[in-house]
């Protein structure tokens, strides 16, 4: 353990090379500008999505041979993803004002493509307690905000060469995708590297590129602004830990029946049982007065929720967040049940009546997220999903050991849902604290006996 801290401290990445990749031919529409919808507009100020996969080094397949197949893989993908190769710009007119922000993709240099090597082994990353700082190396666009993806890339691949491993970092601006967008980019990406190429013009979901807007709006929305610092702020998060916490089938499937028995119903998800639980553990562990309002928000994908729906093929953003709130006292004199069913119902609620109303309060008066407003002392907040397709991405080296994420959107009482290595159901947290709550959420009984029931069971 000592000298594993005494390398880590000493070890920093080391880009080798660098370049930018573009589409392979540029399809018709990528001349076209791409304007952003009220989802995407939002998402100004906020971080860059930061994931990526750590694999075992395969000796067969030399590290040239490898990133030539991912640079031409890349540049294929972009046939089809093209807005990720593009930049952002921004129309400004004074008569009558307008101020409107979108994608270009004519004349910008592509995606960039980073090779970067780091002088640790795949256990150095993983066997650590928390996730080791030097994991947020692993991806460009370090705190980078989304507006910046009007000089820097929209999309960066890293790959980076442990002694005995290669990381894949992904790292892509969210004003172009939400989770469900990302995935399907990396999805495919690996899709195209494991057919070396063959029939590219076929992929499995083409990317629906046509962004969509309520009725009698778009494609241009002009924004109340003027210059960028009227809605740019910058988010340095406070000192975290960052550990990552994981739930097997069994113990998924134990907490998700325990939660719908105490709520007298079949309808809790797993994830909204697991969220319930990790919200009553960090309240419990934050000792907040007991008339202290908490919440814990989710993301959801509006998708499947407007009527008609949106296919999940659609790409950009098409997200929100619900949440659930209750006192800390509530909160924990009632069941886990109680706080289960109270997150499903901000999820039912989220109703197409609900988010087109969202939208016309946004379009009145358009507002952009800031980092701060999301960090509150006494709420949680989950992100991502256990449904992405994750593990699938192989990219010709096999099954991934595991997913590990920057520092982008991370604050104390961000968790990140993740399917589980062996899946059926499993699921990881990435769970971010203040090192004091930290401290006693990891030692927390209730939680504890939710992580550990199914994998006492295993050991004998």
């Amino acid at each position: 353990e000592i000298n594993t801290i005494v390398r880590m401290n000493a070890s920093t990445v080391e880009h080798i090379s660098e370049c930018f990749i573009k589409p392979q031919y540029a399809v018709e529409e990528s001349k076209q500008p791409i304007y952003l919808a009220p989802w995407d507009l939002a998402m100004l100020s906020v971080h860059y999505i930061q994931k990526g996969l750590l694999f075992t080094k395969n000796p067969a397949i030399p590290i040239k041979a490898l990133l030539e197949r991912l640079k031409v893989s890349l540049s294929l993908a972009l046939v089809h993803f093209y807005p990720l190769a593009g930049r952002l710009a921004t129309l400004k007119q004074e008569d009558p004002p307008s101020y409107s922000v979108f994608i270009d993709c004519n004349g910008s240099p592509g995606a960039r493509f980073i090779y970067a090597a780091l002088d640790l082994t795949v256990s150095d990353v993983l066997s650590p307690v928390d996730v080791p700082p030097v994991v947020q190396s692993f991806f460009d666009h370090d705190r980078a905000i989304n507006h910046d993806g009007h000089t820097m890339s929209l999309l960066t691949i890293q790959v980076t060469e442990l002694i005995d491993g290669i990381f894949i970092g992904c790292s892509i601006n969210h004003m172009a995708v939400d989770g469900t967008s990302y995935w399907h980019f990396f999805n495919v990406w690996s899709e195209i590297v494991k057919a070396q190429g063959v029939a590219h013009n076929y992929i499995s979901r083409p990317p629906i590129h046509k962004h969509w807007f309520p009725d009698g709006h778009g494609p241009v929305i002009s924004l109340p602004f003027t210059h960028h610092d009227q809605f740019i702020s910058r988010h340095e998060a406070p000192k975290l830990r960052e550990r990552i916490f994981h739930f097997s089938t069994e113990s998924i499937a134990k907490l998700k029946a325990k939660a719908n028995s105490e709520c007298n119903s079949i309808k809790v998800s797993s994830l909204q049982a697991l969220s319930a639980l990790v919200w009553r553990c960090v309240t419990r562990v934050r000792r907040l007065p007991l008339d202290q309002e908490t919440s814990c928000r989710m993301a959801i994908n509006n998708r499947s929720r407007l009527v008609p729906p949106l296919s999940q093929d659609y790409f950009g953003n098409s997200i929100q967040t619900v949440r659930g709130i209750a006192t800390a006292g509530e909160l924990l004199q009632h069941s886990l049940g109680w706080a289960a069913w109270l997150l499903h119902q901000a999820v039912i609620n989220q109703t197409d009546e609900t988010v087109r109303g969202w939208l016309e309060t946004w379009l009145r008066s358009p507002f952009i997220y800031q980092l701060g407003q999301f960090f509150d002392p006494c709420s949680v907040m989950v992100g991502s999903s256990p449904r992405f397709d994750m593990y699938g991405n192989e990219f010709g080296l096999g099954k991934a050991l595991a997913i590990r994420s920057g520092y982008a959107n991370k604050f104390d009482g961000k968790v990140t849902s993740y399917p589980g290595f062996e899946g059926g159901g499993s699921m990881d947290l990435e769970v971010c604290l203040s090192p004091d709550s930290m401290s006693a959420f990891e030692s927390d009984h209730e939680f504890l006996d939710a992580i550990t029931s199914s994998n006492l069971i295993n050991n004998y």
